[in-house]
């Protein structure tokens, strides 16, 4: 039952904050469903369908509170190709099957892996975020004509739009200086709105994107065939899209965790994902993952609990049903203002102050992602290079660190004192520090203050001993942990090592 709760009792809910922020969500979200669906080729319906099971879904059994999720764009446009090519029944398939993927992700509890992502991927993440939703805005201000062409907006159409937007950005930005009592996004599309009706402005609005009446969700299960050259084409998109999802997802939950210095659980949200992309699948959504845009916008009208995100899934569907006509006559312009606003708040402009203090490496790392983010639109291909060059970065610094400290003994055995991690990374430079030929009769290696990592180490350390053993010469290990006595030993098959047992010493000792 604790999944199911709603609310924490134990904290002060502000239900008008909630209400408000719900509403503003719904308003924000509404417009980029639908141009991802049309931009994926969907009926519009998909994308509005995505907004609200997702958005419900997670809202309701999510790890984060205050996270918003919907018919995001990040996980449609890996489906892009696959929707071209096969359909939009293969496109249902793909999702319920992401879904589950996700779903054995919290379940087998692996949401924390996301911790293994640096910084300063986050700040290209999150950077390159910005650009696409601040970019996606300016298409906005393009038309399509009879002929299907696409052009600029030109002369008094191109004014009035930019001339809305402008207000739209200043209402944002000026009204929480007045107050914060209502959210400034929801206040800023009402006010473009009556004054676009007031003065009987003809300007771009979301009937001119798409219609968006319908009824409720049906159950269906995807028509296509249930064979294993179905499962050779949905899987691999399925396992991008799952990807793809959880990596925006869990990323955005530690930007909202940061935001509130609170703490969601991973894989509570891989799991609520999960099922909200199972439940789009058979109820005809494209899918989706969190929303970074409409999760911020969300804590900036106040919202801190599960209800605003409930309030803006059940608005979507009276929209649906019900509201269409009305929402249809909202300026584009006031939602592009404020996705404009949006996006300049996700980018993270602390990055650039303290550009000159970060290392060379995260400064790279971090413009690789927003580059790879921007041009190429695949979210999980950039943290992943990310993750790797940092991770590459960080193996080389480590492989630097190894040093040998060497003295001889009174009896004429050779001590080597090691300083740092034996890795893949360091086995070239640990092995040039000795001299099996010239060395005396023994020689001991001391790990006091090193530790063997991985097979490397074990293989470099097979093949140092097998050289001594060559000349003729005793080679002893000292001072081992546990843990690596005990890596040694479960490699006895390919190593041969005299290990001088040391019970006085212990750096890792069982629990």
């Amino acid at each position: 039952m604790q999944s199911l709760a709603l609310f924490d009792f134990s904290k002060k809910i502000n239900f008008k904050n909630e209400i408000l922020a719900g509403l503003t969500v719904a308003m924000t979200m509404i417009p980029e469903s639908l141009s991802f669906a049309i931009l994926a080729g969907l009926s519009p319906l998909t994308g509005l369908y995505a907004a609200f099971m997702m958005g419900l879904v997670t809202a309701i059994l999510g790890g984060r509170p205050g996270m918003v999720s919907g018919g995001a764009g990040a996980t449609i446009v890996v489906l892009i190709a696959l929707i071209k090519s096969h359909g939009v029944e293969y496109l249902f398939a793909t999702v319920v099957l992401a879904g589950i993927l996700q779903l054995l992700v919290g379940v087998f509890k692996l949401g924390k892996f996301v911790r293994l992502i640096p910084q300063p991927v986050m700040y290209g993440f999150l950077n390159g975020l910005a650009v696409i939703i601040f970019m996606a805005q300016v298409e906005q201000f393009k038309i399509i004509n009879a002929n299907g062409a696409v052009s600029w907006l030109q002369g008094s159409s191109l004014y009035i739009m930019a001339g809305l937007t402008a207000l739209t950005i200043a209402i944002v930005y000026f009204f929480p200086k007045i107050t914060k009592a209502i959210p400034a996004s929801l206040v800023a599309i009402l006010v473009v709105f009556a004054v676009v009706l007031g003065f009987k402005i003809n300007t771009k609005t979301v009937a001119d994107i798409a219609h968006i009446s319908g009824s409720l969700p049906n159950f269906k299960i995807p028509n296509l065939p249930f064979s294993l050259e179905t499962l050779q084409i949905i899987f691999p998109y399925a396992l991008i899209m799952a990807g793809v999802g959880l990596i925006e997802s869990l990323l955005t939950l530690s930007m909202v965790d940061e935001i509130t210095n609170s703490k969601g659980s991973a894989n509570k949200e891989s799991v609520a994902q999960g099922l909200a992309n199972i439940t789009n699948g058979f109820f005809g959504g494209m899918g989706g993952c969190a929303m970074v845009a409409q999760t911020l916008v969300n804590l900036n009208a106040g919202s801190r609990a599960r209800l605003s995100g409930i309030i803006a899934s059940i608005t979507i569907l009276i929209i649906i049903l019900v509201g269409a006509p009305f929402i249809e006559k909202i300026p584009m312009a006031a939602l592009v203002g404020v996705m404009m606003m949006v996006a300049i708040s996700t980018f993270q402009w602390v990055s650039i102050r303290i550009v000159n203090k970060m290392p060379k490496s995260d400064i790279f790392v971090g413009i690789t992602v927003a580059l790879i983010t921007i041009i190429l639109h695949n979210l999980a291909l950039a943290v992943l290079v990310g993750v790797i060059i940092s991770a590459l970065v960080f193996a080389w610094d480590n492989a630097k660190r190894i040093r040998a400290r060497k003295h001889i003994d009174e009896n004429g055995t050779k001590h080597y004192e090691i300083f740092g991690p034996l890795f893949f990374g360091s086995v070239t430079a640990f092995t040039d520090k000795f001299d099996p030929a010239n060395d005396p009769e023994e020689v001991i290696v001391d790990f006091k203050e090193s530790r063997i990592v991985d097979m490397s180490a074990i293989d470099a350390l097979d093949k140092l001993s097998k050289k001594y053993a060559q000349q003729n010469k005793k080679f002893h290990l000292k001072h081992l942990s546990e843990d690596c006595i005990k890596m040694l030993k479960n490699a006895e098959a390919v190593i041969e090592v005299n290990i001088q047992e040391d019970p006085t010493y212990k750096v890792m000792p069982e629990k």
